[in-house]
């Protein structure tokens, strides 16, 4: 499979711009697409639109307008080949007159596959896997994982000193990271469905579980705010019941069960953000697929850890993570991490339109 200069770097900016809608599109996958003309510069740009909006390659095809005749679409996901609330993307690229289709990941649904066959039924050259590994652990990766395994993308987010505490001994934690590490957070949290935590720390810290900018504004868009609370711990006074954003207070009985709830509500991302307990009872079940950790130049040598017991007594058991990228947030560092390990088998979902 030969691939262009011109089409890896299309295909760079389809998954950044993939990237600018993660959150936006659920349940649909957060899609990006470049589309070339002939002689190979940059006609259109595109990303998913909220459900019932446009698809990234009809996005691009339309900025691109009668420059996309003989050229060539680059997208993060196969254009599917199904009419939901929008049309067909396979059939758009073929009405725009395009002569190729560069395409990461190929449809991993039955409902809306097809699309590459249709296009080559077409004429059109299509070359599919391009950088296949690099998209799916981006912005199709919460879409991906629903697909897969029947379940929402969890994404642990921790602060902590350099001795691992989230708190002192007196139970004060704030402010453990600086000004751009809690503005990093609210970025991190538009791009969720849901921010979960547990009764302990939603009764302790209080917090709101809002998207705000860098004037303390809420956002238009508010992703789900999850309190698991088993025992009613959580008071009616707490700041997470107030009108911000919509509250699902969940009596699950386990990170699966809580999951599932919530997959069954179309959360496709989940942003964990509970104390150490419920962050181990995530990790103790396999239920993270990445981390970001916030690391503050600051001693306690007391306070919780930022994790509880996780029932490994030996270094050979120890859960291994490979670091995906490290971030200065001013005097902070970010840790963006996945553990090494497979996800499961695939099965066949819907892919909303």
């Amino acid at each position: 499979m030969t691939v262009s200069d011109a089409e890896l770097r299309a295909m760079a900016r389809a998954r950044e711009l993939g990237a600018t809608v993660l959150g936006t599109t659920t349940p649909n996958p957060a899609v990006g697409a470049v589309v070339l003309a002939a002689d190979g510069i940059v006609a259109g740009e595109g990303a998913t639109q909220p459900p019932g909006g446009p698809h990234a390659e009809v996005q691009a095809l339309a900025a691109a307008g009668e420059r996309a005749r003989g050229g060539t679409a680059v997208v993060t996901l196969e254009p599917c080949a199904h009419t939901g609330r929008t049309g067909p993307c396979a059939d758009a690229l073929i009405a725009a007159g395009v002569a190729r289709v560069v395409v990461a990941v190929p449809e991993p649904t039955s409902l809306a596959g097809g699309g590459a066959d249709r296009l080559r039924a077409a004429g059109i050259d299509v070359a599919v896997g391009v950088e296949q590994a690099e998209a799916e652990t981006g912005s199709l990766a919460p879409w991906l994982t629903g697909v897969r395994e029947h379940r929402p993308q969890v994404v642990w987010k921790v602060a902590a000193t350099l001795d691992g505490r989230v708190a002192a001994a007196d139970g004060s934690s704030r402010w453990i990271t600086g000004e751009q590490g809690r503005a990093a957070v609210h970025r991190l949290r538009a791009t969720c469905d849901a921010v979960v935590v547990g009764s302990g720390t939603a009764v302790t810290d209080d917090p709101r579980l809002t998207v705000r900018d860098a004037d303390g504004r809420d956002a238009a868009r508010q992703p789900l705010r999850v309190v698991v609370d088993r025992r009613d711990r959580l008071p009616e006074s707490a700041r997470v019941r107030d009108d911000a954003a919509p509250t699902l207070v969940s009596h699950a009985a386990d990170p699966a069960a809580l999951l599932a709830e919530l997959f069954d509500r179309d959360v496709r991302r989940v942003l964990l953000e509970g104390g150490p307990t419920l962050a181990a009872a995530f990790l103790r079940a396999g239920l993270v697929d990445e981390a970001v950790v916030h690391l503050a130049p600051k001693l306690l040598g007391a306070g919780p850890a930022l994790v509880g017991d996780l029932g490994i007594t030996s270094i050979a058991d120890a859960l291994s993570w490979e670091t995906v990228d490290v971030l200065l947030l001013g005097g902070d560092v970010q840790v963006r991490l996945r553990p090494t390990r497979h996800t499961g088998g695939r099965q066949s979902v819907r892919r909303g339109s």
